[in-house]
């Protein structure tokens, strides 16, 4: 084989190494967060979970956000809660659909500041599901979630005095495209 040939296999085996890698990195990146809390990511807790609930307290402060072109309006019900580390709590958020269309969003999420994130269980969620809201309905949608004791454990982290949840609703690509080929037909 000559050394060109050679040199031409190893930059193949190259690319296709790269492409591998570049086709995998989302999804290691987002088991990446979720393990380590990393960027504020949450952390997702069986409704089974034991905590045991302390006496220190903490704020937590929720946020609302809707990506433009969404036609939500949503909110927090309650815009800041105390509650004990490793006490369960319900958070309510109210959303309501201002188009004459059904609308499927998803939400994102994280939490502020990051080094809380790992210790911020959410057992259930409507962030867990794509939520489909007919033309003009408004609808609650709750939140189920601890923050871990092993919080108080960590120098960097209990040090915090308030944590804020926050979520943005964008449309799902579906919803998107399918706005994206209606517009395209009157056009």
């Amino acid at each position: 084989m000559t050394a060109n040939k050679r040199t031409g296999f190893m930059m193949f085996g190259v690319a296709v190494l790269m492409l591998g890698m570049a086709y995998a990195s989302v999804p290691l990146y987002r088991i990446f967060c979720q393990v380590t809390g990393f960027g504020g990511t949450t952390q997702r807790a069986e409704e089974s979970a034991q905590v045991v609930a302390t006496d220190v307290p903490v704020k937590v402060r929720f946020d609302a956000n809707t990506a433009p072109g969404l036609g939500w309006d949503f909110e927090p019900v309650k815009n800041v809660d105390t509650i004990l580390i490793g006490e369960r709590k319900l958070a309510f958020y109210q959303a309501t659909n201002n188009n004459p269309y059904p609308v499927t969003g998803v939400a994102t999420f994280n939490v502020s500041p990051d080094t809380a994130g790992k210790y911020f269980n959410k057992i259930q969620c409507f962030c867990f599901n794509e939520q489909t809201l007919q033309p003009g309905q408004s609808v609650s949608m709750p939140v189920s979630y601890y923050i871990d004791p092993e919080f108080l454990d960590d120098p960097d982290a209990a040090k915090i005095e308030e944590v804020t949840l926050s979520y943005t609703f964008f449309p799902t690509r579906e919803q998107t495209a399918s706005k994206r080929a209606k517009s395209d037909t009157r056009g």
